[in-house]
């Protein structure tokens, strides 16, 4: 019978003092935030990036909630479903996607907000937030000296993730937006162009010997314009270049298979990061 694993404590009076034998004294009592990068992230990242696309044009369109009505809604929801991803414990799968889901839906309003409201271009948009990604890396490495999500163990890091997660789909959108749209190369095209630049840097990570680090953050961020150009085909009108199937039914189909996946993660705990070989492990020493 699986049994939950306990936390490993902290003691004040010696480094060593009460950690398992084996276990060196730098181990930390936070259990990982994230999951485990497997192929059940990868599928649930491109439908919530996709489902970000559509949902905020079904709120703001179809249901006619206005962008500006539709940024409230969300902005307060997230700040919900972040307070609760920080206030639990471990990574759960539930806590942690409905906040991606989210965040994937303000990602796109923030763009929307600039290019709509405010009348900012795309392309300047698209350059303002690959600045403000590199500056939020740049400091997450200057204060943590590590980018790794394997290493998201305490509120800073976090913290740290989080916005830069928040950045990358907003890049994405804008990305995505300028390349489909402005630029006209429509919407099939882009995602041909999005799902090669996802394959080069697969090769690059394993046949070249990419950084595994940089390569997550490469493929995390290419996503998400994958995902809005895949939402953007199968929900625009064909006139457009879509396929015309509907925020509504898309967003439907989309979020059940998410509940689905998100329910089996949770039973299966296939991807928890401390699990190694088929049983839950203490977590190991914080990277540096």
């Amino acid at each position: 019978m699986h049994q939950s694993p306990r936390r490993t404590k902290r003691v004040a009076s010696s480094p060593s003092a009460g950690l398992p034998s084996g276990l060196p004294p730098t181990i930390r009592s936070e259990w990982s935030k994230v999951p485990e990068v497997t192929i059940f992230f990868w599928i649930i990242k491109i439908l919530a990036t996709t489902v970000g696309e559509t949902a905020a044009d079904y709120l703001n369109m179809t249901l006619g909630w206005g962008l500006t009505s539709t940024t409230i809604v969300t902005v307060v929801l997230l700040i919900a479903s972040l307070a609760a991803q920080f206030a639990v414990g471990r990574y759960i799968p539930l806590v942690y996607w409905w906040a991606v889901v989210l965040i994937s839906v303000t990602g796109t309003l923030i763009t929307d907000n600039l290019t709509d409201n405010v009348g900012v271009p795309l392309a300047v948009t698209t350059a303002v937030f690959t600045a403000a990604l590199i500056a939020v890396f740049a400091a997450w490495y200057a204060v943590e000296h590590t980018l790794s999500i394997h290493s998201i163990r305490t509120p800073r890091r976090e913290l740290f993730y989080w916005m830069a997660i928040l950045v990358t789909f907003a890049l994405g959108t804008a990305a995505g937006d300028l390349i489909a749209e402005k630029l006209a190369v429509g919407y099939i095209a882009s995602l041909m162009i999005f799902t090669a630049v996802i394959f080069l840097i697969m090769l690059a990570h394993f046949g070249l010997g990419l950084n595994p680090v940089v390569a997550f953050w490469a493929a995390y961020i290419v996503t998400r314009p994958l995902g809005a150009s895949l939402g953007d085909l199968l929900t625009q009108p064909t006139s457009e270049g879509g396929l015309g199937l509907g925020t509504t039914t898309m967003n439907a189909t989309f979020f059940v298979v998410i509940v689905l996946l998100v329910g089996y993660l949770s039973f299966s705990h296939v991807d928890r990061m401390e699990q190694t070989g088929g049983r839950d492990q203490p977590p190991g020493p914080l990277p540096a």
